[in-house]
């Protein structure tokens, strides 16, 4: 049976890493925060993964809610997200759940990589996020290596091949038609 599994993620640095959610920033910080927080239901929502995203906060104590499957968290003040995010590794770990952690800030990656968990960059996040489900990308996969084999893929150039050419064979060139009308000069 496989273990537990918990998705941490460093909200505010995936938002201030990604230009997708920089520009919304500019406009709403809580719009950049709701969408990060929709994206990850869409990606975990079917999974039995704990998604955990961690806001700084400045409550006087650490403000927690849920939206679906994911909880979100914002540190009270004086406690940054990372040290949130540290802790709820090392509780993680010590009840035995997988954890992978979603960061580009050095302490935190250190202090997750030291309790066993793995870390990963804000990027790696977001590209899963705007990822095609498995299934489609397969599908659509298989159909542009169809569209090549039989040749109607318009994009697709052989000499793009590394050794493989998949194009299919052509025969003798057709030759023109004689012209039916000559020209009278």
């Amino acid at each position: 049976m496989e273990r537990g599994r918990d998705i941490l993620v460093d909200g505010y640095n995936v938002i201030k890493k990604n230009p997708m959610f920089q520009a919304l920033e500019v406009k709403s910080l809580a719009e950049a925060r709701n969408l990060l927080v929709r994206q990850l239901k869409h990606r975990y929502g079917q999974t039995t993964y704990r998604v955990v995203v961690v806001f700084d906060g400045n409550g006087a104590k650490e403000q927690v809610s849920h939206e679906d499957h994911v909880r979100i968290i914002f540190s009270r003040h004086g406690e940054t997200a990372d040290r949130v995010i540290a802790r709820l590794a090392a509780e993680a770990r010590a009840a035995g759940r997988i954890v992978e952690m979603y960061s580009d800030d050095v302490e935190v990656r250190d202090c997750v990589a030291e309790q066993g968990g793995t870390i990963h960059t804000t990027k790696h996040l977001t590209k899963q996020l705007n990822a095609a489900p498995r299934d489609v990308a397969l599908r659509s996969q298989h159909r542009q290596a169809m569209r090549r084999m039989y040749g109607i893929d318009p994009m697709y150039k052989a000499e793009d091949e590394d050794g493989y050419d998949l194009s299919p064979r052509k025969g003798k060139k057709k030759q023109k038609p004689p012209h039916r009308y000559k020209n009278k000069r």
